[in-house]
């Protein structure tokens, strides 16, 4: 792996910061994950949720556009939870377990890692067709899931600290 490829840069920013998501919630309880802090606001769940379907999207979907075995990978219906703009439900009957989340979680960034590290980086300096506000090319897609999940790492902190975990470091 080179430093100067792009796509390797972005595949270890993607990494990273899974790492530190999985820090964040390893020693948090699978019943505290839908705790709200303030009714109608936010929990572990969806955070999680939404960040494996996040994922999907930014290093999959906009790079590649859907294949047939995504469902395999990821669900219509779990996107549909938890998809940009859904509301988080603490009721967990409401929600996929966490040990489903964990596993949509772990898949779609095995898929992420399988297919992404295999890409010609200049195949993704090209304009989207439709661009997103915070990138226009697929490799901005694939720069842009890492802060995204950083960004939801930062809510991810915050909600272990309400449940009363001490920060990580």
């Amino acid at each position: 792996m080179t430093e100067s490829n792009p796509v390797h840069r972005a595949v270890e920013r993607i990494n990273q910061a899974r790492r530190y998501t999985l820090d964040l919630i390893r020693d948090v309880e699978d019943s505290d994950w839908f705790c709200e802090p303030m009714p109608g606001t936010t929990h572990l769940a969806w955070q999680l949720g939404h960040l494996a379907t996040a994922e999907y999207a930014l290093a999959l979907m906009r790079v590649r556009d859907s294949q047939p075995g995504d469902r395999d990978v990821i669900s219509r219906d779990f996107r549909r939870h938890f998809f940009k703009g859904s509301q988080p439900d603490p009721d967990p009957s409401s929600n996929p377990s966490p040990d489903e989340i964990r596993t949509v979680l772990n898949t779609v960034h095995a898929q992420v890692m399988q297919e992404v590290p295999s890409l010609d980086p200049a195949s993704l300096a090209n304009p989207l067709a439709a661009p997103h506000p915070m990138f226009d090319t697929k490799l901005g897609a694939l720069e842009f899931c890492a802060d995204h999940e950083f960004l939801h790492a930062g809510q991810i902190g915050l909600l272990r600290r309400l449940l009363g975990k001490k920060p990580l470091r």
